[in-house]
């Protein structure tokens, strides 16, 4: 019988997946990186989900306009660290859980020597928003040859119902897929397999001294649901309850 199996924190859990399924979660190592509105709400559900090693990455502290959406925003974590932040409430779920914070923003410079000196992962979940550091977070998956998962835009989207998830190259109506279609075509990449929403993006009037085309809206709802989707696929895929490829490849790979 595993560590998690005897805690009482998993008793329901452990009804679903029985003894097997805790196992498999309990000896799982999963890495967010970008703790954002998805990434905070997707990694607080892989360690409600069980997952006995958690890496989480983001460079960033928690600021008041975070408290909308974001689950470690609160008034008393403004000005922290959001890893740090992450890695109080992770182990406040489960304490048996290992979680590996780490408080740098992945960049193509730091990304080899950054996850080299960490724990090798059975997935990742990208829910990074810049474009540098995911197509580098993509190239590092594909060569090290682990699965991913990548979220694109939650911003400036009312309805959650219009969520899907898809490979890349089909998807419509997101401007940062768009985007990340052209570099991945540019880069010979394939089947990135990404959560993305078809709604067209609402029309944000300018915000104080914001310049309207830099100014993003967002709901209490859409990213956490978004980050709360992404740890479904990861733990059922885990758990064997769903096939899957490895992805993303490069072209000429099948």
């Amino acid at each position: 019988m595993t560590v998690f199996e005897q805690d009482e924190r998993f008793a329901r859990l452990n009804l679903l997946v029985e003894s097997a399924g805790m196992s498999t979660l309990e000896n799982a190592t999963v890495m967010v990186v970008g703790l954002g509105g998805v990434g905070s709400s997707c990694a607080q559900t892989l360690a409600r989900g069980g997952v006995g090693k958690l890496i989480i990455l983001d460079g960033d502290v928690v600021s008041p306009s975070n408290i909308n959406r974001q689950l470690l925003a609160f008034d008393s974590t403004v000005g922290r660290p959001k890893a740090e932040v992450m890695k109080e409430l992770i182990l406040d779920i489960n304490p048996n859980c290992q979680v590996y914070a780490v408080e740098e923003f992945v960049k193509a410079q730091n990304i080899a020597p950054l996850l080299r000196s960490l724990p090798r992962p059975d997935y990742v979940i990208d829910c990074i928003d810049s474009f540098y550091a995911k197509t580098a977070l993509i190239q590092w998956c594909i060569e090290q040859q682990v699965p991913l998962l990548s979220s694109m835009g939650a911003a400036n989207r009312l309805d959650p119902s219009l969520l899907s998830f898809s490979y890349i190259e089909d998807t419509s109506y997101c401007k940062m897929s768009k985007t990340m279609r052209h570099i991945c075509a540019e880069l010979g990449i394939k089947k990135l397999e990404v959560l993305y929403s078809k709604e067209k993006q609402a029309k944000i009037k300018s915000y104080g001294s914001v310049k309207k085309e830099h100014t993003l809206g967002s709901i209490s709802y859409m990213p956490p649901i978004m980050g709360m989707l992404l740890a479904s696929k990861v733990l059922r895929r885990l758990l064997g309850l769903e096939t899957y490829k490895l992805t993303p490849i490069m072209k000429g790979q099948k």
